[in-house]
């Protein structure tokens, strides 16, 4: 099953981990749907700017603070994943005990890692 991941937090900065793991997912041939704020492009793949519907995501991966992303839950849950990555300084227990009732896997964990140790 391909693992249709949809980033959180997605920067054109490539500083940014969040832009890092987009490449990495596009290395190892994983749909990927970068998600953010401003408008950019990762490798070959824009942007989203806006809380598109995408169809059998996975995996949503969140790089943005726990304050943030209150305004994101009806998005996340929109898409029905099967687990949410929290990233280093993503953890936010709120949105894990939600994700936790509707069945969502959560992992606390860096994505980054996970792709190049073959746990993802």
């Amino acid at each position: 099953m391909e693992k249709v991941t949809v980033i959180i937090g997605a920067s054109p900065n490539p500083d940014r981990y969040s832009y890092i793991a987009t490449l990495l997912c596009i290395q190892y041939g994983i749909p990927i749907y970068p998600v953010g704020v401003r408008d950019g492009i990762i490798g070959n793949i824009p942007i989203v700017t806006c809380k598109t519907k995408f169809e059998k995501v996975h995996t949503v991966s969140l790089y943005i603070s726990e304050e943030k992303q209150k305004e994101w839950y009806e998005y996340i849950f929109s898409l029905e994943p099967q687990r949410i990555i929290f990233n280093p300084g993503t953890y936010n227990p709120e949105l894990e005990k939600l994700a936790y009732s509707k069945g969502i896997e959560c992992v606390l964990n860096c994505m980054i890692t996970m792709l190049h140790s073959g746990t993802y």
